[in-house]
């Protein structure tokens, strides 16, 4: 591809990305006050927080239970990979004849 057609590719992608960052009202978001940001951002934080909702009782008691059975699952887990692999090296060790 010669060059004049890449650096128009460049020109035509930089142009599709600075009409991306306008406001509702066409406004560039740059030139849009600290004001008018922070107003929009609260906005917004309003709007997203109308969606959240809060878990019912049971439903944080089940998911809690779930959590402890879990770590206790992992914790056993892990203990017994440990607890293999420490005896499976304190053996090799003794195989090769290193002194304890």
């Amino acid at each position: 591809m010669p060059v004049a057609e890449k650096s128009a590719e460049k020109k035509t992608y930089m142009a599709k990305a600075a009409t991306a960052m306008t406001s509702e009202n066409g406004v560039p978001a740059r030139a849009l006050s600290i004001f008018t940001r922070s107003r929009e951002f609260v906005k917004d934080v309003r709007s997203e927080m109308k969606k959240v909702v809060t878990p019912s009782r049971s439903e944080v008691q089940s998911t809690t239970i779930v959590v402890i059975i879990s770590v206790f699952a992992f914790a056993g887990f892990f203990f017994l990979c440990d607890w293999t692999l420490g005896n499976a090296v304190k053996e090799l060790y003794h195989w090769l004849g290193a002194v304890q």
